[in-house]
């Protein structure tokens, strides 16, 4: 019972949640190191013991740290400046970040001549694509036709379900919701027990698009939650510990993924505002997005230009040179834009962390 409840430690200020989702971002270009050069994801470890890659766990933590922030900041700001916000936060780096891909990378690395390869309707189609329904898996035109995976934007697909969640927490408020911290339970239990149901039902035969989308709103309703209950929950290791002993425990049964992704939303928070809040490092830009979107087609590109070389052995030069493109779209697109949200309420600065996607 020492331990501090959410609230008091998000009063105290300082937080981790950008330094969070910063290392979440070189969690899934680590974990894609294992497989955009085989195509087999469940060569990595992490898979193996968990039954989830690095990268699925990491995107699990970015849907805790979103279904937190997001639902702080539509209670804190109201739906005009919150409808604003996400779609600031999202659209103007996803939009350069298709074009750049698209247009440039795409035009450089094709083995059709560039004149063609404009004039090729999949081109246009992969880029109408992108941005109306988050489409991942459309390959560019004579854009890396070798490699295991011709996806040049392989991980904008989270992106439609974040924008769901997102919707969904705007119904939440419209509806009066936020005000009522008991719908966020029956939400979380709702969508536990409908994968537990799932889960125990089809067993290993259980479709990955399915789970998928049962797990992440779980978990961004399990995030929501957390903040909408912040002033009776408390930061407690041992409630984590108890958490994860649990999902270990229950590993072999239909209850384990409901298990384990409450652990890993409690254990996202835990991280951003606990005693090892102190610890994570604060940069002053937030990189995340910008390395989730970017990472996959540089690595993709280096697979293009080293073909017998690992990804492991790669996944230096790809962090070498998607650290400083991300550091260009912050500084260039996405800094711009939240700008641009405090210009239209009247404002001169951001008051709240703005999360961004995937």
């Amino acid at each position: 019972m020492s331990a501090p409840t959410i609230a008091i430690a998000l009063e105290r200020g300082r937080n981790g949640f950008t330094g969070l989702r910063l290392m979440l971002a070189l969690a899934v270009v680590v974990s894609h190191a294992f497989s955009v050069t085989t195509g087999a994801s469940g060569d990595e470890p992490l898979a193996r013991l968990t039954g989830y890659t690095l990268g699925e766990h990491a995107v699990n933590g970015f849907f805790a740290v979103s279904g937190f922030l997001v639902t702080m900041s539509c209670d804190r700001r109201g739906i005009r400046d919150y409808a604003l916000a996400r779609t600031l936060r999202i659209l103007p780096g996803l939009v350069a970040a298709t074009l750049v891909v698209s247009l440039g990378l795409g035009a450089a690395l094709t083995r059709l001549p560039v004149a063609e390869y404009l004039r090729d309707p999949a081109l246009w189609s992969f880029i109408r694509g992108t941005l109306t329904t988050f489409k991942s898996n459309a390959a560019l035109p004579g854009v890396f036709e070798s490699n295991p995976y011709r996806a040049p934007l392989g991980t904008v697909w989270t992106l439609k379900y974040e924008v769901l969640c997102y919707l969904g927490v705007l119904v939440a408020a419209l509806c009066g919701l936020l005000r009522r911290r008991w719908s966020a339970l029956l939400i979380v239990a709702g969508l536990a027990l409908a994968l537990s149901i799932v889960a125990g039902l089809r067993g290993p035969d259980l479709p990955k698009g399915t789970e998928t989308a049962l797990r992440l709103p779980l978990i961004f309703a399990g995030g929501a939650a957390l903040y909408l209950w912040r002033a009776r929950l408390r930061i407690s290791g041992a409630a984590l510990a108890c958490l994860a002993f649990g999902a270990f425990i229950l590993a072999r049964t239909p209850a384990y993924p409901a298990l384990l992704f409450l652990a890993e939303a409690y254990g996202a928070v835990w991280l951003a505002v606990g005693p090892m809040a102190r610890r994570l490092f604060d940069p002053p830009a937030d990189l995340s997005y910008g390395i989730y979107l970017y990472g996959w087609p540089i690595q993709q590109s280096l697979h293009v230009l080293w073909p017998q070389a690992s990804g492991l052995a790669l996944l230096i030069p790809a962090l070498g040179l998607t650290l400083p493109v991300a550091t260009l779209s912050w500084y260039g697109i996405e800094r711009p834009a939240l700008a641009l949200k405090a210009r239209a309420l009247g404002r001169r600065r951001l008051g709240t962390i703005e999360p961004a996607g995937p």
